[in-house]
């Protein structure tokens, strides 16, 4: 039987805010059944709890974030998809200020954090898998993203930039998840940005917190960090990431295809909230009888240390 899983112990975590440029600290906690992910601003009194809901998702500017009571929690897409990626289902939050920090620019912080708390099984409760039953698909602005039915989880996607660093990676990536471990292909993918960018989003009060420690950079022609990439396509892969993480808003993991191209954070809530008003297009499933769902959630690869 596959049953729902949080962590054994709280962990802690201290970094910056990529956009705010605020130092928080984040702990996670072990969560009952039935929890899903929840953030909670102890910073305010009271206490808010803000629940990863593809209905709560606010501003999708450069990242995805919630809003809820007056109350924002941002940049979440990479702790959910360590979350989704390992296949924990219910988790509490615990931050002292409104922005997760942005750790190196991966997941693999998170995943590292989550490892390190053990992962459990809940047997109390089944896990519980959205599945998708008919294609839906958004275009907007030439950009597009799409969920199908598929056996399994997969995530295809395509990126196209005018740099010629990108142009000469790797610019579109597959992965099926029921063969590839996330933790090795995918979750060491870094976010990136343009130096010609920087003034124009600190003016809007993002990236206040970007360095070449968080993120990869790149002036008109070349990579600024040191250390180059950490795949021949680390750009896609990172979109990949985010895919992951932002559908994990869905509650619950997806047996389904999601095909992106050139999709943000943007698109991708746009995807989840016109799938969950067609409610022929999807149902909810859970695997009672010893079945193991061809998921990535599930694989042992997956469980090991990073």
């Amino acid at each position: 039987m596959c049953f729902e899983r949080t962590i054994r112990t709280p962990m802690s975590a201290r970094g910056v805010g990529v956009h705010s440029g605020q130092i928080v600290t984040i702990v996670l906690r072990p969560a009952p059944v039935n929890t899903g992910i929840v953030f909670r601003r102890v910073d305010l009194d009271p206490v808010v709890e803000v629940k990863a809901d593809v209905d709560l998702v606010g501003d999708t500017r450069l990242s995805t974030c919630l809003q809820s009571k007056g109350v924002r929690v941002s940049t979440i897409e990479h702790l959910m998809s360590a979350a989704a990626g390992l296949g924990v289902d219910n988790l509490y939050v615990d931050m002292n200020a409104e922005e997760i920090p942005i750790m190196d620019g991966s997941s693999v912080s998170f995943v590292f954090l989550l490892q390190s708390a053990g992962l459990v099984d809940q047997p109390e409760q089944l896990k519980r898998f959205v599945r998708i039953k008919r294609k839906i698909e958004v275009v907007s602005e030439g950009k597009k993203a799409s969920v199908e039915p598929f056996n399994g989880f997969k995530v295809k996607f395509e990126i196209g930039f005018n740099h010629p660093t990108i142009l000469e990676s790797d610019c579109l990536c597959e992965v099926d998840f029921s063969s590839t471990s996330f933790v090795r292909e995918i979750c060491r993918a870094r976010t990136f940005g343009f130096l010609a960018d920087v003034e124009r989003l600190k003016q809007q009060n993002l990236v206040m917190g970007g360095n070449l420690k968080n993120a990869i950079v790149l002036d008109d022609e070349r990579i600024l960090n040191p250390g180059g990439l950490r795949y021949q396509d680390e750009f896609v892969r990172h979109k990949i990431l985010d895919a992951v993480g932002d559908l994990y808003l869905l509650g619950r993991p997806m047996i389904g295809l999601f095909k992106g191209y050139k999709s943000g954070h943007a698109l991708n809530n746009i995807l989840l909230k016109t799938l969950m008003m067609d409610a022929d297009a999807w149902e909810v499933i859970t695997f009672p009888r010893g079945d193991q769902p061809i998921h990535f959630s599930v694989l042992p690869s997956d469980q090991r240390s990073i």
